[in-house]
């Protein structure tokens, strides 16, 4: 798949069958989330692969919102650790964009959960909880699971006509860019 095709493409994905996600294939998304750009090549991120099903069934509570990463036979988390790099947080999103961009070109379907400011319930917060089942150290900052399968379900890309132009600015804000219509 070329990259148009893969960006005209992504859509998040929320049905998974419960084929498990080849080994090569795994590698292949870690090895992209390695090659993310970081600022000044710092690389702040960490990476936890979840594939036992009940991991990734507590994991699914993380936030009332998660409930389908339970079905998913993978799960990639995000994490960063913010004593090393001042925009961390740029850097753990480019990774997890990265992740997500290798799944859907090795054929698999997957949706972005995010975790950081997210909460859990009115006493802890949706990070609290995922430290704390996969034994994450204090230090890093959970930023995002990644689930990851085989789609049970089919989307179309998002139309053409659906992106929204308006938002495109040329030179100044307010003068629409119009290079693309």
């Amino acid at each position: 798949m070329d990259f148009w095709q893969l960006i005209e493409q992504r859509r998040s994905i929320r049905q998974y069958k419960w084929d498990p996600v080849e080994p090569e294939k795994v590698a292949k998304i870690l090895e992209a989330a390695l090659r993310a750009p970081s600022s000044r090549n710092l690389k702040p991120w960490e990476f936890i692969v979840v594939t036992e099903p009940a991991l990734l069934a507590q994991l699914a509570q993380a936030r009332s919102h998660n409930a389908f990463l339970k079905d998913a036979p993978l799960a990639v988390v995000v994490c960063a650790d913010p004593a090393k790099c001042d925009v961390w947080v740029e850097d753990a999103a480019i990774a997890t964009t990265f992740i997500s961009l290798a799944a859907t070109a090795l054929g698999l379907g997957c949706c972005w959960l995010q975790i950081r400011k997210r909460d859990h319930s009115p006493e802890l917060t949706a990070e609290e909880y995922v430290r704390a089942v996969l034994q994450i150290p204090s230090h890093l900052t959970v930023e995002a699971i990644v689930a990851i399968g085989y789609p049970a379900e089919e989307k179309a890309g998002h139309p053409r006509s659906g992106l929204a132009f308006p938002k495109l600015h040329q030179n100044r804000y307010g003068q629409r860019f119009t290079g693309l219509t």
